[in-house]
């Protein structure tokens, strides 16, 4: 039976496919082969395996830009028995309709698309990328926001912002969502009629060797956004689902996605704050990092909050120590005086945490983080300070669970969850750049 049975995520194989002179211009650094989900078991079950088959290989390939969807099953052998799967079938359920099996179709699509398709919404970021191919630069340069975007070496992406009244929209969102089942543990679909829903979209727009005023666009990933009441009269814009596409990612883009979408909530006088819903691990990791990078590159908010100039380098914040050094081009250490000394202030905090549109949680996360950096961990009394201070918010935070324990086993245990969220805070400050 075993020999009959096909691991699902190695079977399914997915691939961005550019038109034939796009891929001719690409250096070969730049080409972009399959790639496998990271999960199927929304779509095969639990098991993650399809029975029935040898050697079964499922194609699913998406036209670069508009994403048209083309898919292919083939295999060796098939078992004819009822309880053999219907792997196009089952996998129909879950894409447009209008999907491809024709290839030659496909790829005459695919050349069509190039030049007709154009991201719908509006443009509310973009930045720019040497080229693999050009020689002593490589992704994610640290020069990369300088570089000349005219330049046959240099890729601009741009994010849009956009939502379901945006004409052709909800049919693209179609065939994207597809991406948040493979790629995002417990991910779903979202519902249609929810109307709400708003979404920043990232592409790679290149310039053609044949016709550099003619762009085109590569689908890169994209972020869904949902508004929520808040009182007495703004949003609270929550950002449910976020995926960059395995050829895209380890190059930044990540970052460049989420901070364009805080940038957008901070310029929206109707938006009170972003919040994020449920965050995995990787995720609540690329948002601690960018969101500290923002507070260490706002001049104000550090001299209020250490009651001296502070400047950031950009270096590697790490070697946190009991000297009170900083890492090589990092965060100048000084004596903490100001707002933020533990005990810090509180209204001082939340005027800031207002005006940042930050979640609370977050926002007292990010605190504690910039405290443990910057204070002398060899003072008894501002270390005691500090730790009363995070354990009073782990406190507020687990309260119904901690409130069932004994004193002694509540003492114990907030000690135990502090020295395990200190020990998680260098971690990330670690990742700071």
């Amino acid at each position: 039976m075993a020999d009959w049975t096909t691991d699902s995520n190695e079977a399914l194989n997915l691939s961005l496919i550019r038109a034939k002179e796009d891929t001719e211009s690409l250096g070969e650094e730049d080409s972009y082969e399959g790639f496998h989900p990271g999960f199927t078991y929304p779509i095969f079950g639990e098991d993650e395996k399809i029975y029935g088959y040898k050697d079964l290989r499922i194609d699913l390939r998406f036209a670069s830009g508009s994403l048209a969807q083309y898919l292919s099953v083939e295999y060796a052998e098939k078992l004819a028995a009822s309880t053999t799967d219907d792997v196009q079938a089952t996998l129909s359920e879950f894409i447009p309709e209008d999907y491809l099996t024709d290839e030659a179709e496909f790829l005459k699509r695919v050349d069509e698309d190039a030049t007709s398709f154009r991201p719908s919404g509006q443009l509310i970021h973009s930045y720019t990328r040497p080229s693999p191919g050009a020689k002593g630069k490589g992704k994610g340069s640290a020069n990369a926001q300088s570089l000349d975007a005219t330049s046959e070496d240099v890729i601009e992406f741009e994010v849009y912002h956009t939502n379901w009244n945006t004409p052709g929209f909800r049919e693209y969102h179609r065939r994207m969502q597809l991406f948040i089942l493979l790629y995002i543990e417990g991910g779903s679909y979202i519902q249609e009629e929810e109307d709400t829903w708003e979404f920043a979209v990232l592409f790679e727009k290149r310039k053609r060797r044949s016709a550099p005023h003619t762009a085109t666009y590569h689908f890169v990933g994209y972020s869904s956004l949902y508004p929520f009441y808040c009182f007495p009269e703004k949003t609270r814009l929550r950002l449910s689902q976020f995926v960059i596409l395995p050829p895209y990612q380890r190059g930044g883009h990540g970052s460049e996605l989420y901070n364009s979408i805080y940038r957008y909530v901070v310029s929206q006088p109707t938006i009170a704050e972003l919040t994020v819903e449920d965050p995995a691990e990787a995720f609540e990791d690329l948002r601690d990092k960018n969101d500290l990078i923002m507070l260490l590159n706002n001049p104000q908010f550090m001299e209020e909050a250490f009651g001296e100039a502070v400047t950031y380098g950009g270096g590697r914040v790490g070697g946190v120590g009991k000297a009170g050094r900083s890492g090589r081009g990092g965060v100048a250490k000084v004596q903490a005086k100001g707002k933020i000394v533990p005990p810090s202030d509180k209204a001082w905090l939340e005027k800031w945490r207002k005006d940042l549109k930050i979640a609370l949680r977050q926002f007292q996360r990010l605190v504690e983080m910039l405290i443990l950096f910057k204070m002398d961990i060899s003072d008894p009394r501002t270390m005691r300070a500090y730790r009363l201070q995070v354990k009073e918010r782990l406190y507020r935070f687990n309260f119904e669970i901690l409130a069932q324990m004994e004193k002694e086993e509540r003492h114990d245990k907030l000690e135990e969850t502090f020295q395990s969220v200190k020990e998680d805070y260098h971690r990330i400050l670690a990742l700071v750049s």
